[in-house]
């Protein structure tokens, strides 16, 4: 599933085709994806200009000079295509600009949203109401995270990835952030020290920054709008390196939890 640094990549991505335009024309080739389309998206949207893109979570924000936001989500295997030369059976939502540029939502699986929301009601919408801070932002720190963590006794690991505590890490990355810091993905959250928390959050934005500076880590189906592959996972540390030697020397540790895979260096990891 496309993550944090794969949609800020695909967001980096389109703002030169569409930040500033004035949206000609929608197409809509199916109904619905993981859920219906909202039924007047093509009356709010056609003739609009796009003011500016963001990013919240994993969810890319397209905000217009009508006051409305269109939210997409990749779902499982969602990418946007940049003026593709033909439209394919996955391609299921076309959005021209008045210059003619074209830009198509491909989605196999279709587990992808759009959703359109009056820009100002953004933070009390259902997915946003009650996520915590962006990791990459000034409010998320090892204060924070001692704060937040206080009294838990979940393993920080699966406390990463509830998006009430920090809004929009993902399996691959709180793996890599995890290895970075020194710390063991079972380790109660609760029980860490601030000092420990401090390395850690700093991690998180260390291994952020360098996936996006990678155009993200291409899985399955992903690539960036431009077409290219992003090659984050050639910096993996331990992220589905199961067997293979840690930095340290000593091998890679894998175990299943809740349906994911966690990849750990019971050596560094403490």
């Amino acid at each position: 599933m496309p993550e944090l640094p794969e949609v800020e990549t695909t967001v980096r991505g389109l703002a030169p085709v569409l930040e500033g335009r004035r949206i000609a024309a929608i197409e809509l080739r199916r109904p619905d994806l993981r859920r219906a389309f909202p039924p007047d998206l093509r009356q709010r949207l056609t003739g609009a200009r796009v003011a500016a893109l963001g990013r919240r979570a994993k969810y890319g924000l397209i905000d217009t000079d009508r006051g409305d936001t269109l939210v997409f989500h990749l779902g499982m295997s969602g990418r946007w295509r940049i003026d593709p030369e033909d439209l394919g059976n996955h391609d299921h939502v076309v959005i021209e600009t008045e210059e003619g540029r074209r830009l198509a939502l491909n989605d196999p699986r279709r587990f992808g949203s759009l959703d359109l929301v009056r820009t100002e009601e953004l933070a009390a919408w259902g997915p946003f109401a009650r996520m915590g801070p962006e990791p990459l932002g000034d409010g998320f720190d090892g204060a924070y995270l001692a704060a937040a963590l206080e009294g838990r006794t979940a393993p920080i690991k699966a406390l990463l990835l509830d998006q009430r505590i920090v809004a929009g890490l993902g399996n691959i990355y709180v793996c890599e952030a995890l290895h970075m810091a020194g710390i063991a993905p079972g380790r109660a959250g609760g029980q860490i020290a601030t000092a420990r928390l401090d390395r850690l959050a700093a991690a998180v934005k260390t291994v952020l920054a360098a996936a996006i500076e990678a155009g993200g880590s291409s899985l399955r189906d992903y690539a960036r709008p431009d077409g290219e592959l992003g090659y984050f996972s050639n910096q993996w540390r331990v992220y589905g390196r199961e067997g293979e030697p840690c930095g340290c020397g000593a091998p890679i540790r894998r175990r299943a939890e809740g349906g994911r895979s966690t990849f750990f260096c019971a050596k560094c990891q403490r």
